[in-house]
């Protein structure tokens, strides 16, 4: 399934708005982009070989790790890879499901979860 770029991004912004309110409140100084797919030098970086495994990325300073000397600072970015998303699901209302699912993983390590706290929540 393939959405132009127009729908992709309604999809994360209805992501976004849909993220409980005292979430929202504490988000500041964050980008939301979006990228075709995770750059050759980005994967080699993080140790993978295909631009498919890479679906969404936080970079950044989480939220639980900033200081009083954090400030001045450029926004954290997340990042979300649209045609590894795209290519995963088969229907619009998939690629809107793991959207959602995507903002919400980036926005946790935002707040500074970890690969394993996250896993453990979406499993529940």
């Amino acid at each position: 399934m393939k959405l132009t770029r127009k729908e992709f991004e309604k999809l994360v912004v209805l992501a976004l708005k849909d993220l409980p309110c005292f979430i929202k409140n504490r988000m500041e100084n964050v980008d939301v982009v979006i990228e075709n797919q995770a750059p050759p030098e980005l994967l080699s970086e993080m140790g993978l070989k295909s631009p498919f495994d890479l679906l969404g990325l936080y970079q950044g300073v989480p939220i639980d790790q900033r200081g009083f000397y954090y400030g001045n600072v450029l926004p954290d970015k997340i990042t979300l890879f649209q045609l590894p998303i795209e290519s995963i699901c088969h229907t619009k209302k998939e690629i809107e499901e793991k959207v959602r699912e995507v903002v919400i993983h980036e926005v946790g390590h935002y707040f500074g979860l970890d690969e394993d706290r996250l896993e453990e929540l979406e499993e529940d």
